[in-house]
């Protein structure tokens, strides 16, 4: 079996792209579509065990995979394994900035420390990889880059670190794709709400125990599959999205929008897509089933 994607198989043949954060969850998913569309996807994590699993998974469906392990927060570390792929691959056509993460917390049990940390995975690793992805093959050579952020609309209270992070990268996103564009650059960038991804089982305690009642604040009465949202992040990689730029694309269905004025009834009325073949439950999810 291969993914079930809804594009086109040839879509992005002869192409190079970069997903960090490859090894698991959405950037896993996300690699797994790339390459079953044509494209050659170069998997980054910081830990060598999940990309090498990844990418024999990858293989054994037929798609052409490689990796490397990087830090995204370490400057150098990024420009070294950005030329090392553009000396093996040529020309980097499109880049997703997935890696990241966060810890559950109130801004007033944060310390400096953990803000900075937060900061530096989910905004300064993104610049980094962006900048160094620009500088060295897409400024001659052009392409697209989509940033994963989060709902972070109108707050993020318990995760306040990565919200400013999260926003922040909205507006990198916004100001690399003017200062980008003269270069035939897009830049966009897709933010997931609740998603059934492996993610939700780094949570542990009160938080694990609250993610099965999330749907109850979805107005689609539902969480979010992998392949909704690596659906999204291949369309803004494609030629289709030609004229999409500085853009944010929500995958959320409409919780941003959900009011005490206005009653979310319980239904059954919302059917999700789920193309990703290797797709598994999170235990966090699996237990509240049990």
């Amino acid at each position: 079996m291969r993914f079930r994607s809804i594009f086109r198989p040839d879509l992005f043949a002869e192409q190079t792209h970069i997903v960090t954060g490859g090894g698991s969850g959405i950037g896993r998913c996300t690699a797994h579509e790339l390459t079953a569309l044509g494209a050659h996807v170069v998997l980054l994590g910081r830990k060598e065990d999940k990309l090498v699993r990844t990418s024999e998974e990858i293989r054994e469906d037929g798609g052409d995979v490689s990796w490397h392990t990087c830090d995204i927060r370490d400057e150098e570390r990024v420009r070294t394994t950005v030329a090392a792929i553009v000396e093996s691959r040529g020309q980097i056509h499109g880049l997703v900035n997935n890696a990241g993460g966060q810890y559950p917390s109130p801004l007033a049990a944060i310390t400096q420390k953990g803000f900075e940390t937060v900061v530096r995975t989910n905004l300064v690793g993104g610049f980094l990889m962006s900048r160094e992805v620009y500088a060295q093959s897409m400024a001659r050579h052009g392409g697209s880059i989509v940033n994963i952020v989060a709902d972070m609309w109108f707050g993020m209270p318990g995760m306040g670190h990565s919200g400013a992070a999260r926003a922040g990268m909205v507006n990198f996103t916004e100001t690399a794709a003017l200062e980008w564009a003269s270069a035939g650059i897009r830049v966009n960038a897709v933010a997931p709400g609740w998603i059934a991804s492996s993610g939700m089982d780094t949570y542990s305690g009160a938080v694990r125990a609250m993610i099965p009642k999330l749907k109850q604040a979805v107005p689609l009465a539902r969480l979010g599959t992998e392949s909704e949202v690596s659906a999204a992040i291949c369309f803004l990689l494609s030629e289709a999205a030609a004229f999409i730029s500085g853009s944010t694309l929500r995958v959320d269905g409409a919780a941003p929008h959900a009011t005490v004025l206005w009653p979310m009834n319980a239904h059954d009325r919302s059917t999700p897509f789920d193309g990703f073949h290797r797709a598994t439950l999170p235990e966090a999810l699996r237990e509240d089933a049990d």
